[in-house]
């Protein structure tokens, strides 16, 4: 029991990893990734350091827990969007939760590009999480299995970058971000429908 400053007492929480990795994506989203760091964790914990690493395993390992949480949680976003839609609307609904989903976890979002995944079977998981659900996306449109690998992996390489920029003020004015986001969705959109069309040309062709 801990004493408060009236005289009533609280229970103390257990502290456990998912406390320690919330308490570290809390930082992250609202202080900044680069401002991350074990030290500030223990402080918002309330407990020393020493004792975070009964929970994890350093820093390195803080930030691979935060990087498969930012892809976790982009994936149910995205799936969330997607739900009733489809075609163009469904790409374009997928695109602007990306936006989203960034700009209200933009620590644990920068945490993805900070932690490799390649080797690492989890990570790289989370990663085929998300190309699933923007697969998912496309089913739509009339495409083969392997173009619609390839389209995923666009749609993830478009949405990622402009992310990015707009995370980091990369988009200058005087032009809106909401414009220019609009024209890469229709971009993206004629270019889904074109491929499809080549592949169902491509289909007549064979019969």
């Amino acid at each position: 029991m801990i004493p408060g400053e009236d005289g009533s007492t609280s229970v103390r929480v257990p502290l456990d990893t998912e406390r320690v990795i919330e308490a570290a994506a809390r930082i992250a989203d609202t202080e900044g990734l680069d401002r991350l760091t074990l030290t500030r964790v223990a402080d918002v914990l309330g407990v020393r350091q020493p004792a975070l690493y009964r929970h994890i395993g350093g820093y390195d390992d803080l930030l691979r827990s935060l990087s498969l949480q930012g892809r976790q949680v982009l994936a149910r976003r995205l799936a969330d969007a997607a739900i009733g839609l489809s075609g163009d609307d469904s790409v374009a609904a997928v695109g602007h939760a990306w936006r989203k989903m960034v700009r209200e976890h933009p620590g644990i979002y920068a945490a993805t590009d900070r932690y490799p995944c390649a080797g690492d079977a989890t990570l790289e998981a989370a990663v085929e999480g998300v190309l699933g659900v923007l697969g998912q996306t496309l089913r739509g449109y009339d495409l083969t299995d392997e173009d619609r690998v390839h389209a995923a992996r666009a749609l993830r390489s478009a949405f990622h970058g402009f992310s990015h920029l707009e995370s980091g003020d990369g988009h200058p004015l005087p032009h809106d971000p909401e414009d220019t986001f609009e024209h890469l969705v229709e971009l993206l959109c004629a270019g889904i429908r074109r491929l499809a069309n080549k592949s169902e040309l491509s289909t007549r062709v064979v019969a």
